[in-house]
């Protein structure tokens, strides 16, 4: 049995003092690294030792699976029937849009270094809230590009994506009305917590480069009302917005119908809560591989709107895969 430790922020975290489900913990002191499942389990971890550190050398060399033992949740044929079931459910009326994801799983050595596979990561597709936190009941590695939420004082801020090419030329009408809706949804959420008058759109729709791909960005900003902590703050947001759909709750019901696996921390958080300074920056659970039980996973997933293409929907879930899968498979580089 290794020791816990959390390498997020650019904060390398040793010395696990506590583990709880409780967030209303992060409200209290120390410093923690956080693991939030889609479908709400959560892992908040406290440590003792946290210093500015580069990411350590792995023990052991990164032996992921062959590209072909990847199997996913759903094929394409069952993809594309669930777009087409979606665009049905918009047709009727009863939601704007819903994420629809599949997980990708391979199996991997009961040693696998989630360090070395952090180092590929790192090297391959860097990304602004890159991680890894293993602690009992949580192996991530993360390289998301998308901020769930930061905090700062009372100030929270969260940026969703939505509208993804492989080029900025590739963007769509879609992709920009979809990255209204879902701000509209993102408003309302920290408008549930928020001071009155305080829900601001500093950036809408900024295109950002990222390795292989482009995203559409928004920046939402909101001030926290008075006795307002971390359960209220994820009671309102939680699940992101980006990845769930607008009416959220429509969304929310209508993947579960269509997604035969559990998304895991796919879709849900990963990042770092320093209550003593009460600063925090929370990343959305994407480009985010987990580890359990001798496998590995990773998820990918598109937004489906009335506009949406089917194949081209199904296309998007391969080319936000595809590098990461690369990188994790056994001769990825």
């Amino acid at each position: 049995m290794h020791d816990a430790f959390a390498h997020v922020g650019g904060l390398l975290a040793t010395g696990l003092r506590d583990l709880t489900t409780d967030l209303a913990a992060l409200d209290g002191d120390g410093w923690w690294a956080v693991v939030a499942d889609y479908e709400g389990k959560v892992t908040c971890a406290r440590f003792d030792r946290v210093r500015p550190a580069p990411l350590p050398r792995p023990r052991r060399p990164w032996h992921g699976p062959p590209p072909g033992r990847w199997h996913s949740s759903l094929d394409q044929a069952a993809y594309e029937c669930g777009v087409q079931t979606i665009r049905d459910h918009i047709e009727r009326g009863e939601v704007y849009q819903a994420n629809l994801c599949r997980v990708l799983s391979a199996p991997v050595p009961s040693d696998a270094d989630p360090l070395a596979l952090a180092a590929r990561l790192a090297a391959g597709n860097p990304a602004p809230y890159a991680a890894v936190i293993d602690v009992p009941g949580a192996t991530v590695v993360s390289a998301s590009p998308e901020l769930y939420l930061s905090r700062d004082g009372d100030v929270v801020e969260s940026r969703p994506i939505k509208g993804t090419g492989a080029t900025a030329a590739d963007l769509l009408d879609k992709d920009r009305a979809e990255n209204v809706m879902i701000v509209d949804l993102v408003r309302n959420d920290l408008g549930r917590v928020a001071a009155v008058g305080s829900v601001e759109v500093p950036a809408l729709c900024a295109v950002e480069e990222h390795p292989g791909l482009v995203h559409l960005v928004s920046t939402v900003r909101a001030r926290l009302r008075p006795g307002a902590g971390w359960a209220e703050l994820f009671a309102a947001t939680f699940p992101p917005g980006s990845v769930t759909g607008a009416p959220k709750s429509s969304a929310l019901r209508i993947i579960n119908q269509l997604e035969p696996a559990p998304r895991g921390p796919y879709c849900g958080a990963v990042g770092w809560v320093d209550a003593d300074r009460r600063r925090a920056a929370l990343a959305v659970g994407i480009r985010t591989f987990w580890i359990a039980a001798g496998e590995i996973r990773f998820g990918t997933g598109a937004g489906i709107t009335w506009e949406s293409d089917p194949r081209r929907e199904w296309l998007e879930t391969e080319l936000k895969a595809s590098r990461l899968i690369s990188l994790a498979s056994s001769g990825g580089t």
